[in-house]
């Protein structure tokens, strides 16, 4: 059996090369996953907080890890569903939130280490929401450092992001990458699995829990397709002029200018830096 550091290395060497997944379902056979799992959430807060069923990461131990895995190679695991609480917002709205049991968080976390491995090399560098080492400040700093000529930005919310995510269209995007059958059964069933409110159970049509392990790496999966709907579709329509000004017509405009300012010719710079503009301002498309 791979030690984990070499599976998710695999996957992610995948995901660089653009080769699809297979055979996923298999990793969920290997201890070593789930024990770097179990590592990763002890030191998390509330811990040791019991959930619905009374277990605590502390009831955690190798038979617990052995029966899932025999779960998960019988296709007998069931996800359990997850316990909704409301936590206040700064507005002073509610924001849901739900708590699954500790073997359902351990078993997210094994499937979000591989699905991050796989996708985290494919997403936009211009993505920089539950990323690892990235977050506010390094999307500050690109806008500071990159984004030198920007005088005003565009600030939108997505509303009720993970509440929204559509299962289909996420399953659909997975399948384009996971050519296993069963682990995307697993996934789905996850999506499905339902939330108890004031021990009533509610079906779960749409979204991702908020708390969930899954859902902030399944949230950037669905979302990086709008990424690279601007990257591929919208900046090369609209950024037109960014095109012009790499043409040598622009550069020598430029040029002129410059010379124009050495000599202190202030109409034939004022005059040179109209014809800039409106020749920046042309469609690229046009003849010249």
């Amino acid at each position: 059996m791979q030690d984990a550091t070499t599976v998710l290395g695999i996957t992610r060497n995948r995901g660089e090369r653009g080769l699809p997944l297979k055979k996923r379902s298999r990793q969920l056979y290997n201890p070593q996953l789930y024990w770097q799992a179990y590592a990763r959430l002890y030191s998390n807060e509330g811990a040791m907080t019991p959930d619905r069923t009374g277990e605590t990461v502390d009831g955690r131990s190798r038979e617990k890890i052995k029966t899932m895995m025999d779960l998960i190679r019988q296709e007998r695991w069931r996800w359990t569903p997850v316990k909704r609480v409301y936590i206040p917002k700064r507005s002073g709205k509610l924001r849901p939130l739900g708590l699954p049991s500790w073997s359902s968080k351990v078993m997210q976390e094994v499937i979000r280490q591989l699905l991050r491995a796989y996708f985290e090399p494919c997403f936009s560098d211009h993505a920089h929401g539950f990323r690892p080492g990235r977050g506010c400040h390094t999307a500050l700093s690109e806008s500071v450092h990159t984004w030198k000529g920007v005088h005003w930005f565009i600030e939108g919310d997505i509303s009720d992001c993970f509440g929204s995510v559509s299962h289909g269209v996420l399953m659909s995007i997975l399948s384009e990458h996971i050519h296993d059958n069963r682990f995307l059964r697993l996934i789905q069933h996850m999506l499905q699995a339902g939330y108890l409110e004031e021990w009533h159970w509610h079906e779960t049509l749409s979204g991702a829990p908020q708390g969930g392990v899954c859902s902030p790496i399944r949230s950037n999966i669905y979302l990086d397709h709008l990424d690279k709907c601007v990257e591929r579709v919208l900046l090369p329509k609209y950024n037109q002029g960014e095109l012009r000004r790499a043409t040598p017509p622009y550069k020598k405009l430029a040029r002129s200018i410059a010379r124009a300012k050495k000599t202190g010719d202030r109409k034939a710079v004022h005059a040179l830096r109209k014809l800039r503009r409106n020749y920046a301002s042309r469609d690229p498309q046009d003849p010249e």
